[in-house]
């Protein structure tokens, strides 16, 4: 891992995703942070139907000052981290800024606090919380709350285990790798997806093989639906992380489907790492 990009509002969420970020970097050798903080200016379009039509950022005095201070603030978080942190500054949206920081500079890790059910807190309202579970191209870990990587001792990993992508199981075993943690490997089995035991131990047992797992177990857990399973299971074993993969469900798909590890971020309070499926 080379690069773990946090975007960063100054919130107190924010901040115990940087905490958790710089503590997890150390684990790796030249392993950069990098704090992303997008600064939203009006758009040409929305100030012409406003009746606005010269407006220039890089003239406009107030925006010119409000740039230098969100510097002046994030050079001095930088500083006070050590010299792995670096911070970049984008305008306009922010889930496109992001995106594109993760293509441009080839993201290994995207760690970001949440506020839980109510979705990213200041930056990541609404939408823009739910389409960076959904569509990062590259693993994300989330946070509702102060986390240690050094307490991340068990994970859980959750999965139908059918058509799994090899580059998604390695991902999952080098998560498990960084984190020196076990590994419960599970199958959510509900009235709707119903599938016997002896089979889902076959998938597992099977998953565990091709990517050469170590220090894991297997189980099956029966609950009504796979969110709270996932959760419930979890909190019965007390892990300390949940692993899932996301699918890249948009427009009608994913408001008549929606997304397990969307509602998961929104719901679980241990830390959760996701990773699209279709990536």
């Amino acid at each position: 891992m080379h690069k773990i990009l946090v975007p960063y509002d100054f919130t107190k969420i924010a901040n115990q995703a940087l905490d958790f970020a710089v503590e997890l970097s150390e684990k790796s050798a030249d392993c950069a942070v990098v704090l992303l903080n997008v600064v939203e200016h009006p758009s040409a379009s929305s100030l012409k139907t406003m009746g606005v039509t010269d407006f220039d950022p890089q003239e406009d005095i107030y925006f010119l000052k409000l740039v230098e201070s969100v510097k002046n603030k994030l050079q001095t978080i930088v500083d006070a981290r050590g010299n792995n942190v670096s911070y970049k500054l984008g305008f306009g949206n922010a889930y496109k800024s992001i995106q594109d920081e993760i293509a441009a500079e080839k993201v290994d890790l995207l760690v970001m606090g949440t506020s839980g059910s109510e979705g990213i807190d200041e930056m990541f309202v609404g939408s823009n919380a739910e389409r960076v579970v959904r569509l990062a191209k590259c693993p994300v870990i989330t946070l509702r709350a102060p986390a240690k990587v050094a307490d991340i001792k068990t994970i859980v990993f959750a999965s139908n285990f059918a058509d799994i992508k090899e580059h998604f199981g390695d991902k999952v075993k080098s998560l498990q790798s960084i984190f020196g943690a076990e590994l419960k490997v599970v199958k959510i089995n509900t009235p709707a997806n119903f599938t016997s035991t002896r089979i889902d131990n076959k998938s597992m047992s099977d998953f565990a093989s091709k990517h050469g797992l170590s220090n894991y177990t297997i189980d099956v857990y029966n609950h009504a639906n796979e969110e709270d399973g996932i959760m419930h299971y979890a909190e019965d074993i007390d892990a300390d992380m949940i692993a899932i993969g996301t699918n890249q469900r948009t427009g009608i798909n994913h408001f008549l489907l929606g997304s397990i590890a969307e509602d998961i971020v929104n719901h679980s309070k241990r830390p959760v790492w996701t990773m699209n499926l279709e990536v």
